[in-house]
């Protein structure tokens, strides 16, 4: 028995339509069964993953909130294997596969700051996992990089799925001045979008191509995370049971997708800016060291 956790609920959210895309994709090319759990309590998310390993040969965690868990229950189970997607922890049955959102994000940041010509940037995500701090640092190094004096509001709200939340975040960083957020957000993106709307700001999405369905979009930094499915499946089959990531050089899967709008000459700096980290000239660093935005109660 093989079986897939996501956290959240069905139909809410880019990540894990991404995540669920992938694993239909692989199990019709595999012709293999594969059980889907639903986690929507982040306080279940113990439980959950080791009722899954209960005669299951291989878990698949889905996402960076996986990552605790299966820490927690894969010692447990030492025949069950455990994939977690974006994930970057190890163990003897542990694997992770991981589409480096981190490349794309570096060079949407770069374009942040070259778009924004010198008005401040925001960047907005959920819960603080490790996958989203490790986006939001290569973000702000992005930002760093084309516009170093551009202030960058940034925050966790706590909770990728609420729209109300993510609303009120984004609408206090519009009233700080934001022009452009990076919604690294899943269930709650439609409110953050709301607020962004209203107040004329555009924005840069993340997992998804979000360009090509809402004007208000700039950019979206793609990292399609159903490959780590079927790669976390074709490990399982093949038996080469290992960590496996894979970023730009890889553009059906990682890359800056552009809005139409976006200028010729920005649209050929990224280009190049893309070909600098593909050749491993730029080091993007992993951790963020610098203010938090709050929202003034």
């Amino acid at each position: 028995m093989i079986r897939a956790v996501f956290f959240g609920r069905p139909g809410a959210g880019a990540f894990n339509a991404a995540g669920v895309a992938g694993l239909a994709r692989a199990t019709e090319d595999a012709g293999i069964a594969v059980e889907t759990v639903w986690c929507p309590d982040p306080a279940q998310r113990i439980d959950v993953l080791r009722a899954a390993a209960s005669g299951a040969s291989l878990v698949i965690a889905h996402g960076g909130q996986g990552e605790a868990p299966v820490a927690a229950v894969a010692p447990d189970f030492p025949t069950v294997r455990f994939a977690v997607t974006q994930g970057r922890i190890a163990g003897p049955n542990i694997a992770c596969f991981e589409v480096l959102q981190e490349h794309s994000a570096f060079l949407a940041g770069a374009l942040a700051g070259w778009w924004s010509e010198g008005r401040p940037v925001a960047h907005l995500s959920g819960e603080p996992v490790p996958p989203g701090l490790r986006g939001r640092a290569a973000f702000a190094a992005g930002l760093a990089h084309a516009a170093p004096a551009t202030r960058f509001l940034t925050g966790f709200c706590g909770n990728q799925h609420d729209p109300a939340l993510a609303e009120a975040w984004t609408a206090a960083q519009c009233a700080a001045g934001a022009v452009l957020q990076f919604a690294m957000l899943d269930g709650g993106r439609p409110g953050a979008m709301v607020a962004l709307r209203r107040n004329g700001a555009r924005a840069i999405g993340n997992v998804h191509d979000w360009t090509m369905e809402d004007p208000t979009f700039l950019a979206s930094a793609i990292a399609d995370n159903g490959w780590c499915i079927a790669a976390a499946l074709s490990a399982h089959h093949r038996d080469d049971w290992r960590d496996a990531r894979i970023g730009l050089e890889r553009p059906e899967a990682v890359r800056l997708a552009l809005a139409a709008d976006v200028p010729r000459l920005l649209a050929d700096r990224i280009a190049a800016l893309a070909g600098e980290v593909i050749a491993g000239h730029i080091a993007i660093p992993e951790h963020y060291v610098g203010l938090e935005f709050r929202p003034v109660d």
